[in-house]
């Protein structure tokens, strides 16, 4: 059952002392496509954790229509909605299979085995996402870039009615990223409702109905790509000198790069002098750097074991 997707007021913070983001509110209706933009560290990977319960916010709410996601239990929540990350290490040689069959998990009970309709599942999702001649080799020897395509089919094998994509491009060659935004349209076209965060502007227009761009833990712009996307956007967030034109061959926008803007110098000496001046008083001196504060009868363990 296709599902609207709501953000109400949201804010989250590690030490409930500096914001990573707040105030951030949206509505995405069955099948429309959400591509955030921003800068690096503006908050666009932990947002979407927070979208699907995976760090609590410190407060607003998301719905998947009238319902809290927080009133709902994990196996549900995971059979209406699916995670990729950008990519991490797996320690075992599973096969791609069987990692794609992980997907399955919240429609296994415990002590069950895969059923042959999870099997169907998995491998549909593998050759959807094309990495169909590594289904026997183990997934931690594969490329980054097949490893996030092997990520995209896990997810696709919950078959979610929402699904978030932190950069779903990232790792992958010109051909896998063209692949991938075309996997992602045909998924939007089934009516499954999309958030994703890219650093690629012109990505956006490829895709996307909706972008919203993400800057000091806010949305500064949300709205069509043709709206939202323009040079003085792209300029005011990037902090390079960009122009966006129509290319007529391409039948659409696209995102050109002119020079590097040198932002401004970094203040070297009014840091240092801070840094120093917690050098010089004991109480901020480091332990484990060797440096402690001067105490009487301090004796010191070296790692061979020698008092001094």
């Amino acid at each position: 059952m296709v599902m609207t997707l709501s953000a109400h007021s949201l804010r989250f913070s590690w030490d409930n002392k500096r914001d990573i983001f707040s105030d951030i509110s949206f509505t995405l209706k069955p099948g429309e496509l959400f591509c955030i933009l921003g800068p690096n560290g503006t908050g666009k990977s932990t947002l979407l954790r927070c979208l699907i319960d995976l760090l609590d916010l410190h407060s607003g709410s998301v719905r998947l229509d009238d319902t809290d996601i927080r009133e709902m239990d994990r196996q549900e929540l995971s059979r209406k909605m699916a995670f990729v990350p950008q990519g991490y290490d797996v320690a075992f040689p599973y096969t791609l299979l069987e990692y794609v069959l992980m997907g399955r998990a919240p429609y296994i009970s415990a002590f069950s085995s895969p059923t042959e309709e999870d099997v169907r599942i998995a491998v549909e999702a593998i050759c959807e996402v094309g990495v169909h001649h590594l289904i026997e080799k183990p997934v931690n020897e594969v490329s980054g870039g097949e490893h996030q395509l092997a990520l995209i089919a896990r997810a696709l094998a919950q078959k979610p009615d929402i699904l978030l994509l932190d950069e779903p491009t990232s790792h992958l060659d010109f051909g896998n990223q063209m692949q991938v935004l075309s996997l992602i349209e045909r998924l939007r076209d089934r009516g499954i409702t999309i958030i994703m965060t890219s650093h690629f502007p012109d990505h956006a227009f490829i895709v996307s109905d909706q972008v919203g761009i993400m800057q000091g833990g806010k949305f500064s712009m949300i709205g069509p790509a043709e709206e939202v996307i323009t040079s003085d956007a792209l300029r005011a967030t990037y902090h390079v000198d960009v122009r966006v034109e129509y290319i007529e061959v391409a039948d659409r926008k696209v995102c050109i790069p002119i020079r590097y803007r040198p932002g401004s110098l970094c203040p070297v000496e009014s840091i240092l002098d801070q840094i120093l001046a917690n050098f010089s008083d004991p109480a901020h001196r480091c332990t484990n750097c060797g440096f402690m504060p001067e105490q009487e009868n301090i004796m010191i363990i070296q790692p061979d074991g020698i008092q001094v």
